[in-house]
């Protein structure tokens, strides 16, 4: 206990220490930061925190015990029980954590550093899980209020550095992929599984364009996880319980064919764009699959939740309904019926950030910092 608040001190210190460090101040008093920033979109992965801002009573809501215990010792609104992957990132980039772009005490100080405005529940479709959340287009709007604002604070040509330098890293499309299939949904009915996943894709890319006109240069993406094998997943089919999902499979996988093939168009179409792209699913699966060989006991099965496999997502009384807590987290891969712990998200931050070819490609995320 005592070298858990310990930690939790020397972590609030850093932060600020940093903050401070890495500001120059101007004669008009504007903040200017001399590290790459790092925008952050996607879905709950992502998600430092903004959906509880909006959605309170939300089956998506994560705002509560036990999310958060073990680094935070309160909930923070992650999706896990405790850092993100984009934390450990940000960490690595010698970045303060980025945090969610709806926290009300933001200003232009913050946005300099980067912005979080990844959502829960979110998809790059506005049909997926509609009116419960923020999609990667309202996302979008969202990183324009902010470019808007940093233009007005510090200047164009000085808002220019920061858009050009930043790191802008997306996790999307899980959530389209999945919600046809568990909702009684119409997304099939009209288009072949091959065209469903070009749409996700295309309005993925859509967004990064977007991105680029305003000036960003480097990106980061995960490819689609082995969501088929997680615990919420592996329930669906009650004549094969625990097993991995053979639909939601094949979507997966038509989409890791066809985005690597979407992102090299991008790069030989926008000057300068650069990438690096994590092969999440290969990264999952082999935890799941092999949860000793990476220090876990468990890999397919949540450690908070109810249910077979504890897949039903009641983690924390959710909706009013009563759960039960694994002894140890760090036993356990998953943390809840779709999230992982922050054990495991550190084991993937640190491969996008710094894996080999075979694991993050054509660059990794050091690499993309350290680039001008």
């Amino acid at each position: 206990m005592e070298s858990s608040r310990l930690f939790s001190i020397i972590l609030f210190l850093y932060t600020t220490v940093l903050s401070i460090s890495s500001i120059n101040c101007t004669e008009n008093n504007n903040l200017i930061t001399n590290q790459a920033a790092l925008f952050v979109f996607g879905d709950s992965l992502f998600d430092a925190g903004n959906y509880k801002y909006i959605n309170s009573s939300s089956a998506f809501q994560s705002n509560f015990f036990p999310y958060g215990q073990t680094t935070f010792k309160f909930p923070t609104g992650r999706v896990s029980d405790g850092r993100l992957i984009t934390d450990f990132i940000a960490e690595n980039a010698w970045l303060p954590l980025i945090p969610p772009n709806l926290q009300p005490s933001n200003g232009n100080s913050q946005f300099t550093y980067g912005a979080n405005f990844a959502y829960g529940g979110a998809g790059a479709l506005v049909e997926t899980n509609p009116g419960m959340v923020r999609d990667l287009g309202t996302q979008l709007n969202s990183f324009k209020n902010v470019v808007r604002s940093l233009k007005s604070a510090l200047g164009e040509a000085e808002a220019n550095k920061i858009f050009s330098r930043a790191v802008y890293l997306f996790n999307i499309g899980g959530n389209d992929l999945v919600y046809p299939l568990v909702a009684n949904s119409s997304l099939f009915q009209s288009n072949t599984k091959e065209n469903f996943v070009d749409f996700v894709i295309g309005n993925t890319t859509s967004v990064v364009k977007e991105v680029y006109k305003i000036g960003g240069r480097k990106y980061g993406f995960l490819n689609m996880g082995a969501y088929e094998c997680a615990p919420a997943i592996s329930i669906l089919d009650t004549t094969n319980i625990g097993s991995c999902s053979k639909p939601v499979a094949e979507l997966i996988y038509l989409y890791n064919k066809k985005f690597p093939d979407a992102l090299r168009r991008l790069q030989r179409e926008l000057s300068g764009f650069r990438y690096a792209l994590h092969d999440y699913h290969t990264s999952l699966l082999e935890r799941i699959n092999n949860p000793s060989k990476y220090g876990f006991k468990v890999g397919n099965m949540g450690c908070c939740g109810s249910g077979p496999f504890r897949g039903i997502n009641t983690c924390g009384n959710r909706m009013g309904q009563s759960y039960e807590l694994c002894e140890n987290i760090n036993d356990y891969l998953f943390f809840d019926s779709s999230h992982l712990t922050e054990k495991a998200h550190r084991q993937i931050a640190e491969l996008i950030w710094s894996g080999p070819p075979n694991v993050t490609r054509p660059y990794n995320l050091k690499t993309l910092f350290q680039l001008n």
